[in-house]
């Protein structure tokens, strides 16, 4: 199994976007074969809320399609584990058809695809139809790693010694109004009310990432992954398939890429050209993290390519 990196993947959540007392930490499943306490269906709607919940329990992404046979095969070990393991993960199963904008966020090749998600970072775990004595080590090995991170809790509300049980402070007007749009996928609605709340107060850090996020997700809600990636390669030159392309990068985890992809179109572009890369840099440096080691790192190199 993959561990997770020392330089952690893009923040999948939503800072400012994701309130924790809405969290429904053990909802039935009706997904492919079954269900029980600690399965839950998810959709781009309702993403955000098993990512925050990552950062106090592992969940486990099963990406399935209703045509899939190793799919069918997978799932019923997944949720029968699911149970056996008490709530120590949570078993997320997404249908990639329904939802292809979380697939097209791990970048799925084929299926079944199993990944998990961390503190919000993305961690690839297998793909296939693979056997259950496999996948118990698989999740026990995760399990490990879950816990050399602090992420130690259990979907029945009890966690280990050590971990605080405070409730979340209810979230801004306006921050709530984004949630509620992001909610119902009105990715614009939720943009608006980022930018209601920047004009308002324009040093909200939380207001800020959850613009650039959401406008991540809006560019690249409908993104032909392959045709983005080969449009790029085919016109290094070309700023709007490079800045489509980064998007991509960041969203897959491929951060350092993507920064690296922006800074040399930098290189070769002036005037409004070199400006628009500079703006896509900046907004991307906020989806990452403004303290991440590669966004300052980046920050570098952008300025060694401006000046």
């Amino acid at each position: 199994m993959t561990q997770p990196p020392s330089q952690p993947g893009p923040r999948l959540d939503l800072r400012g976007a994701v309130d924790l007392s809405r969290l429904s930490q053990q909802a039935p499943s009706s997904g492919s074969g079954g269900g029980g306490r600690f399965v839950r269906d998810v959709t781009e709607a309702d993403f955000a809320d098993v990512v925050q919940l990552s950062m106090t329990v592992p969940v486990v992404v099963d990406l399935w399609a209703t045509w899939c046979g190793p799919c069918r095969q997978l799932s019923p070990v997944l949720e029968r584990l699911a149970e056996e393991y008490g709530g120590r993960f949570l078993l997320a199963k997404v249908d990639v058809d329904a939802n292809p904008q979380i697939s097209q966020a791990f970048q799925v090749q084929s299926i079944p695809t199993v990944v998990a998600i961390l503190r919000g970072q993305p961690v690839p775990l297998f793909q296939g139809a693979v056997p259950e004595p496999q996948v118990r080590q698989v999740l026990d090995e995760l399990l490990r790693v879950a816990a050399e991170n602090g992420v130690t809790g259990t979907l029945d509300g009890t966690e280990q010694a050590g971990e605080a049980d405070d409730q979340p402070a209810p979230l801004p007007p306006l921050h709530q109004e984004a949630y509620d749009a992001i909610q119902r996928g009105d990715l614009e609605a939720a943009a608006d009310a980022y930018r209601r709340a920047l004009a308002e107060s324009p040093a909200d850090a939380d207001a800020r990432a959850g613009l650039a996020q959401v406008e991540l997700m809006a560019r690249t809600r409908d993104l032909d992954p392959e045709a983005t990636r080969r449009a790029a390669a085919d016109d290094p030159t070309d700023v709007e398939a490079g800045m489509r392309c980064a998007d991509l990068d960041v969203l897959g985890g491929h951060v350092e890429d993507a920064f690296t992809r922006l800074v040399d179109l930098v290189r070769i572009t002036s005037g409004e050209e070199r400006e628009t890369v500079r703006r896509r840099m900046l907004d991307l440096f906020e989806v990452v993290g403004p303290d991440d080691e590669r966004v300052l790192a980046a920050r570098r190199a952008l300025a060694n390519a401006l000046f």
